[in-house]
């Protein structure tokens, strides 16, 4: 199903919950089940719900959301949410599968973080669909955008503990603008003229956009595609001939590929996080975003520095 064609249900997905909810009387009191797709929506919603909704992982925190193939168990569990935050624009994609398997098309409202979000389109092969970089809460700025969607979302859905999730969510929002805040004062201080830099996957445009700055190759056609040999040689040629100075690969998946390009160019090498690892956890956003944000300026005044 395409991005469009799921935008188009969302809102008569909710009239439809909302109807629901009005004719279950005190059945409406209990505390919405709210599904979560990825790492970083559980922050967002845990931090905007506090305890007046349960958030629910739809599916097991070790497992890859970049190739996931659905369960048994992820069925039972959408047949016990009252509403699921979704991606929605190619980072879940597993997530409507589960939900028309559990034949909840209908019932379930869908929570689109991404709607109001300022997105990067990519090239791609898929036809006329428009395809685009589906890697937002890779930043600050989409990040709270997503945050305000999501409160305003489940406000609707809980009318009673709306201004409850609009306060906590310019609460968080305002927690992870002051986050930015300082490594921003750290960059305008810095010459950035000297960077240069390639990234093994192409999660990072947002965070780079925000800040100012340019990728100038991804390595990896699409997550976990290896490049073919002529595509890694032509990207090395690449990496040289605008001279890139930086590689940032994904923390914990640091591949023989991304050495391999280290070894051929001589550039630096740092990590940024994908934040799609670990335990479902309500800081896990502002910890990994932290990383990130000392990993970007460290790698930018080295790059200064070294100039």
């Amino acid at each position: 199903m395409h991005v469009e064609t799921r935008k188009l249900v969302r809102r008569s997905s909710l009239l439809a919950c909302l109807l629901s909810l009005a004719c279950l009387g005190t059945a409406a009191a209990q505390p919405l089940r709210v599904g979560i797709t990825l790492h970083p929506y559980y922050s967002f919603a845990a931090n905007i719900v506090g305890d007046r909704a349960e958030i629910v992982p739809l599916i097991d925190s070790g497992s890859n959301p970049h190739n996931y193939t659905p369960r048994p168990d992820d069925m039972r569990r959408v047949l016990e949410l009252d509403a699921l935050i979704v991606n929605g624009i190619g980072h879940d994609e597993w997530a409507f599968e589960i939900v028309a398997a559990a034949g909840r098309n209908d019932d379930l409202p869908l929570v689109y973080a991404n709607d109001g979000v300022a997105l990067i389109p990519i090239a791609a092969d898929e036809g006329d669909a428009r395809v685009v970089n589906p890697h937002t809460f890779v930043s600050t700025t989409a990040a709270i955008q997503q945050i305000y969607t999501i409160a305003q979302e489940l406000g609707a859905l809980d009318p009673d503990n709306a201004d409850f999730y609009r306060d906590n969510a310019r609460a968080y929002a305002a927690k992870i603008r002051r986050l930015k805040a300082g490594f921003m004062s750290d960059l305008l201080e810095l010459d950035v003229s000297a960077f240069r830099c390639a990234t093994m996957h192409g999660a990072y445009g947002y965070l780079m956009q925000e800040f100012g700055l340019q990728v100038t190759a991804v390595i990896e056609p699409r997550h976990g595609v290896e490049p073919t040999a002529r595509q890694l040689a032509d990207t090395i040629e690449k990496i040289q001939a605008a001279d890139v100075n930086v590689l940032f690969a994904e923390k914990y998946f640091t591949s023989r590929l991304s050495e391999t390009i280290r070894d051929a160019t001589g550039v630096s090498m740092y990590s940024f996080s994908h934040m799609s690892d670990g335990e479902f956890a309500p800081e896990l956003y502002e910890r990994e975003m932290l990383a990130n944000l000392e990993t970007l300026v460290a790698a930018v005044r080295a790059a200064v520095e070294a100039d």
